[in-house]
């Protein structure tokens, strides 16, 4: 059962909206508005009693910028990411330097486990081509 961020969380995802790093505004200007195939991105998301950095909704996918003070809390970075995952949630990681160094890798990485865009339905209307076997 979800149950319902707490003011403390709540706020504390306001303020790290508020005060986000050089990398995750790099990523939050790739990411909004549907600038990502098309996909909309939330920026500091309440998920299973966690903050994500960045997280999509409807490809159940949670990004994650990463400074050297995570690098001491890998075992709560993998507890975030597995909460994540018993939700069917990938995460993907990325160190700061990574956004800063290759950050059309990054992008690249992220745009790869969004799900496919489904092809567009095939018009059944009077403005429809013709079918095999219907002559012209």
């Amino acid at each position: 059962m979800k149950r319902p961020p707490g003011n403390a969380m709540l706020e504390r995802a306001r303020d790290m909206r508020r005060e986000m790093t050089p990398q995750e505004e790099i990523l939050w200007a790739h990411l909004r508005a549907r600038r990502m195939e098309g996909f909309k991105f939330r920026r500091q998301m309440w998920l299973r009693g966690f903050v994500a950095d960045f997280a999509c909704p409807d490809a159940q996918l949670v990004v994650e910028a990463d400074g050297s003070q995570h690098a001491d809390d890998a075992a709560y970075d993998a507890a975030r990411a597995a909460a994540f995952a018993r939700m069917g949630w990938q995460t993907l990681r990325f160190w700061n330097n990574e956004i800063n160094e290759d950050l059309d890798g990054v992008l690249t990485a992220i745009r790869a486990a969004l799900p496919s865009p489904s092809p567009p339905a095939a018009p059944d209307g009077p403005l429809a081509l013709p079918k095999m076997g219907e002559g012209l």
